[in-house]
Formats: structure tokens, sequence, C-alpha cells
């Protein structure tokens, strides 16, 4: 059951890639993707490092001890959905946008630690996934801030050039 349910996660995933990657907007993107996959990548590593959770069923046993399928495609393309989502909002309108991902993915990753092998919790709870999840949605949606403006001062210093 479990491998179906990465295999699904996956499908999912490939399948919404054209749809997300699409626009004026691609660089951005994949600056998101890649950056949270990063990001992702090095948080989740610590908390397995440290022994708070481990992923009994993953793609690739043997060379990584985290769920790469989270990692590095299925949270990149949530944060990539919540940046364009949020793209224009002030901070009080993010947090509660925040919300509309993080309590579902609290609430549904405590379902999935009950119910399946995916992964076990030993020093980690909800809370901690509702914090991880916001803290890592914020930092890529403050380096995308950052990106924008860099390119307003970019494009004011060359307006002022010619």
């Amino acid at each position: 059951m479990e491998k179906r349910l990465l295999n699904l996660l996956t499908a999912l995933c490939v399948v919404s890639l054209p749809f997300l990657f699409n626009g004026s907007k691609m660089r951005e993107s994949l600056v998101i993707f890649f950056s949270k996959g990063v990001l992702a990548t090095l948080v989740d590593a610590y908390v397995v490092g440290t022994k708070r959770v481990e992923y009994p069923v993953r793609p690739f046993t043997k060379i990584f001890k985290t769920n790469i399928i989270y990692d590095i495609l299925f949270f990149p393309l949530l944060s990539v959905v919540w940046v364009k989502i949020t793209y224009n909002d002030k901070i009080w309108k993010m947090l509660l946008k925040s919300l509309l991902f993080s309590v579902p993915m609290s609430v549904g990753q405590w379902y999935m630690e009950k119910n399946t092998k995916l992964f076990k919790w030993k020093k980690w709870t909800a809370l901690h996934t509702f914090g991880s999840v916001n803290f890592t949605l914020f930092t890529i949606r403050g380096f995308v801030g950052l990106i924008k403006l860099l390119d307003k001062f970019k494009s004011k210093r060359s307006i002022t050039e010619k």
C-alpha cells in the first residue's frame, strides 16, 4: 500500500509540472522549486539524522535515509503553488494562506503516521510539522521577495543609466 501511495504522489507531482512551470514567471518558479528542494532536504536530513523521524518505506533505501519524493518533488511543488497564490499579498494575508497548506499537511501527516508505514515519528508531532512547513514556506517566500527587490533595483538602475 505504501509503495502505491508514493507512486501516486510521484505521478500527481509529475502531471502537475507543466501547469506550474509555464508563463512569464517560469524562471522564478524554477528558483523556488530548486531552493525549496535544497531547504527541505537539509531540514529533513537534520530531522532524520537526529532520529526525530524515520522513513521505513521510501525510494532508494540504500542511498537516502529521507524520502526524496517529499523533499525534492512534493514540498518544492507545494512551495511553487504557495508563492504563486501569495505573490502580491501583504504579510497578514500570507499568514492566513499559509494555514491552507500547513494545517492540512500537519493533519495529513498525523493521519498517515498512524495508519501507514511511510514515516514513523519518534521525537516529532503534528506541531513540529506545522512549524517546519511554515518555516520553509516563509523562508522561500522571503527569498522570492529578495529576488523581486533585486529585480526592481536592477531595472531602476538600468533606466537611470540610459
